[in-house]
């Protein structure tokens, strides 16, 4: 009698995300009221984004303009013509009963961007990434529950309008994401592209950034997608990250324990570290969508469109390749380096000034880094200006002065700025490269340490770091760490 194996079934994540970008105008997609973060609650509103009878919306055309520049960095195709919709629910936070969408017609579709993964070794995996839509929306205001922080167990709330009628751009990508390292990937680059294109500070704690993740599992072969879940609240790309792998086992247990999997909203408990849910999911026809009558449609012209492409920078991505093709970086120093396009601004004008890549990017990566992470300061900060930069990293590779004495000058010109050269001069820390000179100091090091030296001579040998330190202390780091080497090893052997 044989007993039948049972076969264990692999499952497949299937994710695609929904991202709310507010965009970094100065005032509201159809009024004048400031966007300005912070402001003391109901300030910054209007009749307009308060919804008062006889009022009418007026686009805002930098947000056009934010959201065009946003679906060309997406690739996308660029609609000629879109509308605004109106989205009907009713909430609290949502001041006219409908909320000013775009629905069938949006201004962006059909685009994509790459996402990188390095993995421990350094080698990159590069993935497309599909964007099926981006279109503009305006904002709801803010419920703030007293004595919990979600309306279920709060004694009151208190509403906030001033984020009504905010410009917002919803990005939508394909479900084309399979972990949720990808999933955090594609966030991270998505809020790079917006950086760069400076229509979004992407500061996800101020809520300038939020994602919703649409995730669902399937037996790894089969074509047709399980039940769709939709998480929301998270606040960070480690959240998004554990989010996902949370709800990915919890699925995989359901449908193996035979449970049905229902379509709902799912929020993420950060402290609990786990999904509960929130509600059943709504579908498009609950909304009752239809054009928005007090707004014309929008046509974007191609000469229009072209002054708006050719204002592009060139995106992370991009950098990226170019930092690893043509400047030889590897795939982990160009991504550290294009992360922020300040950063990369200030690496670049470095090199152009006379700074080898892997030098500049080297300093920038380390000590500068540290100082900016300490201090809690942007690159554009620090007075340590980007020429002198390279002026630094050139007087250590001529031999001018060492590494060491390079690293003791460097928080001078962070913190003061000026000429390395200057303060080599100064304080007289140029690099002490005469033989003669080296070895009189060798002599007085070896006669010093006896004990070491008998030690070196009985096969010690690594004791050669020992005397080799001992002569840079007594030329407070200006002996030539190279010359030194040679001549210490001839006399200890000798």
């Amino acid at each position: 009698m044989t007993t039948a194996t049972a076969v264990k079934t692999d499952y497949e994540a299937i994710i695609g995300l929904e991202t709310h970008c507010q965009l970094s105008t100065k005032t509201k997609i159809f009024s004048s009221s400031s966007t300005e973060f912070g402001a003391d609650p109901n300030t910054n509103i209007d009749p307009i984004c308060m919804g008062l009878p006889g009022v009418l919306p007026v686009l805002n055309e930098k947000v056009l303009e934010y959201a065009v520049k946003a679906g060309l960095a997406l690739n996308c195709e660029i609609a000629k013509y879109s509308k605004f919709d109106r989205k009907q629910y009713f909430y609290p936070d949502l001041p006219k009963n409908y909320q000013i969408s775009q629905y069938d017609l949006p201004i962006a579709e059909h685009g994509w961007l790459e996402i990188e993964l390095v993995d421990g070794d350094g080698n990159p995996t590069r993935k497309r990434i599909g964007i099926t839509r981006l279109h503009m929306e305006e904002d709801a205001g803010k419920l703030v529950h007293a004595g919990s922080d979600r309306l279920s167990g709060s004694t009151y709330s208190l509403v906030d309008y001033n984020r009504a009628g905010v410009p917002l751009v919803e990005i939508v990508s394909e479900p084309d994401m399979r972990s949720g390292q990808e999933a955090a990937e594609y966030a991270q680059e998505l809020r790079r592209i917006l950086r760069y294109l400076g229509v979004s500070d992407g500061n996800m704690q101020e809520g300038s950034l939020r994602c919703d993740v649409n995730i669902s599992v399937r037996p790894v072969g089969q074509k047709e997608f399980g039940t769709k879940v939709e998480i929301k609240n998270m606040n960070s790309f480690n959240a998004i990250q554990r989010a996902i792998e949370y709800e990915v086992e919890r699925q995989t247990a359901a449908i193996e324990a035979g449970e049905r999997i229902i379509q709902e909203t799912r929020l993420w408990e950060e402290g609990a570290q786990r999904t509960i849910s929130m509600r059943v999911k709504e579908g498009s026809s609950d909304y009752r969508y239809f054009p928005e009558p007090d707004l014309a449609p929008i046509e974007v012209t191609t000469q229009q469109l072209e002054k708006w492409r050719s204002e592009l920078p060139e995106l992370p991505a991009q950098k990226r390749h170019r930092y690893e093709t043509e400047l030889g970086l590897s795939p982990y120093d160009a991504r550290v380096l294009t992360d922020d396009r300040t950063v990369a601004e200030y690496f670049e004008t470095a090199i152009a000034s006379g700074a080898s890549a892997k030098q500049a990017a080297n300093w920038i990566m380390g000590d500068i880094a540290a100082y900016l992470n300490k201090n809690k300061l942007g690159i554009n900060e620090i007075a340590l200006k980007p020429e002198a930069l390279a002026e630094l990293v050139t007087l250590i590779e001529d031999n001018t002065i060492s590494g060491k004495i390079g690293k003791d000058i460097l928080p001078e010109l962070l913190t003061k700025g000026g000429s390395p050269k200057a303060i080599v001069l100064r304080d007289n820390l140029g690099q002490i490269s005469d033989s003669g000179a080296l070895e009189q100091v060798i002599d007085q090091v070896i006669a010093a340490n006896p004990k070491e030296l008998e030690q070196y001579r009985n096969g010690k040998t690594k004791l050669l770091g020992f005397f080799v330190g001992k002569v840079l202390k007594e030329t407070g780091g200006r002996a030539d760490p190279k010359l030194t080497n040679q001549l210490l090893a001839k006399k200890l052997n000798g």
